[in-house]
């Protein structure tokens, strides 16, 4: 990984659906530098599919926004219900590190028996969960991280939370997406 300060950074998250839905999900990116929003990139992803990957890396490396990106956060490893995402391998397409970052650490036994019974492709995408590594404490949050330190994913997590323990380029990246899908923004992500 470059030497840098990772302050330049795009969070993503999904939009919300009702648990009925199949298909497209939209995804919102909140591009920050330091503490300033830059931009917004979107997307759709498939519902529980197996694209979400794909679809970040292409949005992302065709964004004018690539040469200055330094980090990509993720709010949770599986977005669009369990589109679950290959960290490193995100990492190693777009050459910068990626931080999965959740308010609560998530119990690891009721996804994998998701996973594993109720959804299609499920050992696969628990293979990906697995890859991630465990999830770490790390300043007041919980993180999986490809292309960093556990030490270095503490002071991005410091420099972007600015209203919440959530890294600011996440957070906005929920308030948008749950007022472009509801009218208005939800709860805290």
């Amino acid at each position: 990984m470059r030497e840098s300060k990772l302050s330049h950074a795009i969070g993503f998250d999904d939009f919300p659906f009702e648990r009925s839905h199949r298909g497209d999900i939209p995804i919102v990116g909140t591009v920050y530098a330091g503490q300033k929003l830059e931009g917004i990139l979107s997307a759709k992803i498939r519902r529980d599919g197996v694209n979400s990957t794909r679809v970040i890396a292409n949005l992302v490396l065709n964004s004018k926004f690539y040469d200055h990106t330094q980090l990509i956060l993720l709010q949770g490893i599986a977005l669009g219900g369990f589109n679950v995402m290959d960290i490193h391998e995100l990492s190693a397409l777009l050459d910068r590190p990626v931080l999965v970052v959740s308010r609560r650490k998530p119990n690891m036994e009721k996804i994998k028996d998701a996973l594993l019974n109720r959804v299609p492709g499920g050992k696969r995408k628990w293979h990906l969960i697995q890859k991630a590594g465990e999830m770490e404490a790390a300043s007041g949050v919980y993180v999986q991280r490809a292309g960093l330190t556990l030490e270095q994913a503490e002071q991005v997590i410091q420099r972007f939370a600015i209203c919440s323990n959530i890294p600011e380029p996440l957070r906005a990246a929920h308030l948008i997406a749950g007022g472009m899908a509801t009218g208005q923004s939800r709860a805290r992500p």
